[in-house]
Parts: C-alpha cells; structure tokens; sequence
C-alpha cells in the first residue's frame, strides 16, 4: 500500500511541475508580446501642412466632444487616405482615434491622439 501512495504523490507533483512550466511560458509569451508591441514604432504622418492642420483640428473637435467637427476631419481624412496623402497606418491609427470619440469615449480618444501626434518626428 506505501508504494501506491508513493506512485500517486511522484505523480501529482509532475503534474504540477509540468503545469508550472506551462504556465511560466505563457506568462514569458505575454511579457514578450507586451514587450514588442510597446515598442513598435507610431506611424509617421507626412509633412503635408493640410494634413498636420487636419489632425490638429481632430484634436480640437475630440477635446470639445464636438461630434460635427469629428465627423468632417474624418472626412477630409478619409481623403487624404484616398488621394495617399497618408500612409494605411497613418489612417488606420487616425480612423481608431475617430471611432473611439464616436462610441462616446472621448477622454480615451483624445489620450491616443495626443500620444500619437507627440510621437510625430517632424519630417525626420
């Protein structure tokens, strides 16, 4: 009877060790993915004058939670976008900011904008 509480026990703890391990790579693969994504470079707007006064008007109207001013600089976004004015990143990015604001999460929206146009390298 010893040995077969032995056998359970021996077995019970590789079980756990293989769980531990388990989960101890998940825990790493979140923590790295984590680690990438925050890194990973904001797109960069062109130095298009048109387009610098478009975002920075986007930022005012999200700020104001003027929904008729967001709707017309997605519009001259949506654009912008069509004529390749700026890049499907630059667009993806600013279309994200825009729907945010119109599902009412204007604090949210406006803190992504402002880190994205601070993340702006000026035409560098």
């Amino acid at each position: 009877m010893a040995s077969r509480d032995r056998n359970f026990d021996t077995g019970d703890a590789d079980s756990r060790r293989r769980w531990l391990v388990r989960a101890a790579g998940v825990i790493a693969l979140v923590v790295i993915a984590f680690q990438v994504w925050a890194r990973w470079p904001t797109p960069q707007m062109p130095t298009d004058e048109q387009v610098f006064n478009t975002v920075d008007a986007l930022f005012t109207a999200v700020t104001a939670h003027d929904a008729t001013r967001l709707s017309e600089c997605d519009e001259r976004l949506k654009s912008y976008h069509a004529d390749g004015r700026i890049s499907d990143a630059v667009a993806a990015r600013l279309s994200g900011v825009v729907q945010q604001a119109h599902a009412g999460e204007w604090e949210p929206a406006a803190r992504t904008l402002y880190d994205f146009i601070l993340a702006q390298r000026g035409g560098s």
